[in-house]
């Protein structure tokens, strides 16, 4: 028996084949899969009976792509790029079988079909989609480094045309069966429960078993002439959109639209070697190797919670106790209500409580107005948001999570009030983004069921949530923690106990460094372009202006006042006192590095200039790219040798996830590993003599960089 697919064949002589990938919760392909299908198309080529076949899948969704696991792995081992190529331009073989043997297939795409499971109906004749708004279809390959690798960029443009394809593969697009269907990608819809019947009849009415662009005269859709102002623009206006969006920082988009370019100008089959060969070319690129570590193995890995203490009963929360209804706990209850949990939201005042609840009213009913949910639907939700100020509410809440005001006293008042009221056994997670977890357990009479959980905002939009195991959390609290956030689609990383614990601390040191930079003499808006030509999703003085510098502040005071003479502020503290001093607090509150002028567009406050003023020599843009990751990567490494980090992959992930580290790096540990470990130390002792202490290069550090060892094989 097959371990991926089944094969029947009914009275008409329709083979059905079903895929069914074994002990995977939804299909991928895997080499055992690409054998049995091959199996399959040529029984359905040499059996004069079949007269056509169906190609659907025996789970939920149609397919999710590539086992990129275990696919990868035996490719990059063949060790040579010819040698890749002829493996992948060998693959392509299958496709073309069934796209020539003469008897129509037609791909009955039961749900989601995404990189190489929309590759393969690509190569169908016919494809029909169910008609489910909870499905999508795309190829997504370029987020993770790649270019569709299954014929996608060779078939997708012949389908609807070179644009329209760009579009969707340089940016990853997901799409749902209607809007496949209005471009093309799926030439019919049908209810889920006719989708094979459909199929089924396609074929019996006649269905062509010949690709169009296996046909005498075939244009692509749209036209495509090298040589046409019309093309010749198309391209110029593609390319200066791929510069804009990845900063030359990502190889694959530009691979993409290399591929497409130069194999729509040749038969598919010569098409299909270009883009194998542009295909290994990433798969030799570090940028992909970074970005599939980091955003697809260990992301997933996380996701499955691999760092769930064995032993302890998996737990659901049905009934969250929210403290504090700012704009964290705002959040944390929307997506908590939105996992379908009933939350009692609680403040001081029934009027904050409200106001809490209200945000999740505002943001449901934009989802409301877009047709992404009923009316129904978000009325069920709002009924589950209790707002309060009654403690007594939360007596038979399963998970209590605080998010009050970054003060030991008060945390410490509402962690006594809740554990007055509810169970013995109940998690008590605090949302704090500074203050040490087993400090704020010193109020707890059950230490052990005290944990930290430190979400990022906005908490609808952020998928990282920073687990913090204070000195007496349990591994019960730590398994109980970690199914709420699986529940709530969030990825995990877990790190032990210290001040600003890991994204915190190591975010704060690059917005250091650019207030050092700015202090030098150097340019503001440098520094801000700078950050962002890296791969930062914004500069470090918006940033700080987002998270306001009030805050900032207030955490240096608290922290001085906690440490006393053990406390050494960051180096720059002097300009965040000074412009704590003007008034200028943030974003919030209209003014901070940043000009907010009402109704217009921001731009960096002018009076910077006077305090800092600008240098005429200006610094490189490189070397204010590595400053500001480099000082990063220290104290991650830091971080790592303290043991608050307990893995590089989780300090990967946390970076990407938590504060922006650009992606195609991989994160702080792949970013050192790609600089080279021995070339890091270097630049780091020589910014350490040119810049300061905070460069300087952890013993151990420099052992591992003699020893020539890597953080990843």
């Amino acid at each position: 028996m097959s371990k991926t697919m089944n094969m029947n064949v009914d009275q008409d002589g329709i083979a059905v084949i079903e895929i069914d990938v074994q002990d995977r919760p939804m299909n991928v392909i895997t080499a055992d899969f690409a054998d049995d299908f091959k199996n399959c198309v040529e029984e359905i080529t040499k059996d004069e009976k079949i007269i056509g076949a169906v190609l659907t899948s025996a789970k939920n969704d149609f397919m999710a792509g590539a086992d990129l696991k275990s696919m990868l792995p035996s490719l990059i081992g063949l060790g040579d790029a010819s040698a890749m190529a002829e493996r992948i331009i060998e693959s392509h073989k299958l496709n073309r079988a069934m796209e020539t043997c003469g008897k129509p297939f037609v791909a009955a795409i039961n749900g989601t079909a995404l990189g190489g499971g929309l590759e393969i109906t690509l190569s169908c004749h016919y494809r029909i989609a169910a008609d489910r708004n909870d499905a999508v279809l795309g190829l997504p390959e370029v987020m993770v480094g790649l270019l569709p690798g299954g014929g996608g960029t060779q078939r997708l443009p012949r389908i609807i045309g070179i644009q329209a394809a760009l579009e969707l593969m340089t940016q990853g697009k997901h799409l749902k069966p209607q809007k496949a269907l209005a471009m093309g990608i799926v030439n019919e819809l049908a209810p889920p429960d006719e989708l094979l019947s459909k199929a089924k009849q396609w074929i019996i009415d006649g269905g062509k078993a010949t690709q169009p662009w296996d046909t005498k005269g075939f244009k692509v859709p749209g036209g495509f002439d090298p040589n046409t102002k019309g093309t010749i623009q198309m391209f110029s206006v593609v390319n200066a959109m791929v510069a804009k969006n990845t900063n030359h920082n990502y190889p694959a988009p530009i691979a993409i639209v290399s591929s497409v370019y130069e194999g729509c100008q040749v038969p598919i089959d010569t098409g299909l070697e270009i883009e194998a060969k542009y295909f290994v070319g990433l798969l030799c690129d570090p940028v992909s190797g970074n970005m599939i570590r980091s955003l697809f193995n260990n992301k997933q890995s996380a996701d499955k919670l691999r760092a769930r203490p064995k032993g302890v009963d998996k737990h659901t929360v049905k009934t969250l106790g929210m403290l504090g209804a700012g704009m964290m706990g705002a959040g944390i209850t929307l997506v908590s209500a939105q996992a379908g949990m009933k939350v009692y939201l609680l403040d001081s005042t029934q009027e904050n409580a409200e106001k809490g609840k209200a945000y999740s009213e505002k943001y449901f009913q934009k989802s409301v107005a877009l047709k992404k949910m009923t009316e129904e639907k978000k009325a069920a939700i709002m009924d589950n948001i209790i707002a309060t100020t009654d403690y007594n509410d939360l007596k038979d809440c399963d998970l209590i999570i605080e998010a009050v005001f970054e003060n030991r006293e008060i945390k410490a008042d509402v962690t006594q009030k809740t554990e007055a009221v509810i169970g013995e056994d109940i998690i008590f997670a605090s949302n704090t983004s500074t203050l040490p977890i087993s400090g704020l357990a010193e109020s707890s009479s059950r230490p052990h069921n005290f944990i930290g959980m430190h979400f990022f905002s906005p908490v609808e939009k952020m998928p990282l949530v920073e687990m913090i195991m204070g000195e007496q959390s349990s591994d019960e609290a730590l398994a109980k923690s970690l199914d709420y956030i699986q529940q709530i689609k969030k990825t995990p990383i877990v790190v032990n106990d210290s001040r600003g614990f890991f994204t915190s601390r190591v975010f704060s040191t690059s917005c250091n460094e650019a207030n050092e930079m700015m202090r030098e003499g150097v340019n503001p808006a440098l520094i801000e372009n700078a950050a962002r030509h890296a791969g930062y999703p914004v500069g470090p003085f918006a940033v700080q202006d987002e998270t306001t510098i009030d805050l900032s502040v207030k955490i240096h005071n608290q922290t001085k006042e906690d440490m006393g003479d053990d406390y050494k502020p960051m180096s720059s503290i002097e300009v965040m006192q000074k412009m704590y001093e003007l008034g200028r607090l943030g974003k919030r509150f209209g003014k901070g590095f940043y000009e907010y002028p009402e109704g217009g567009k921001k731009f960096l406050w002018p009076g910077l200039s006077d305090i800092y003023p600008v240098n005429e020599q200006q610094p490189d843009i490189q070397e204010i790219k590595d400053r500001m990751m480099s000082v990063q990567a220290l104290d991650a490494y830091r971080c790592l040798e303290e043991n608050v980090l307990t893995s590089p992959d989780d300090g990967d992930i946390g970076s990407i996830f938590g504060w922006g580290f650009p992606p195609w790096t991989g994160g702080v540990f792949s970013y050192i590993d790609m600089v080279g470990l021995q070339n890091f130390v270097d630049r780091c002792d020589d910014y350490c003599d040119r810049f300061g202490e905070r460069f300087k290069v952890p013993d151990s550090l420099r052992e591992r960089a003699k020893n020539k060892e890597k953080f990843y094989s």
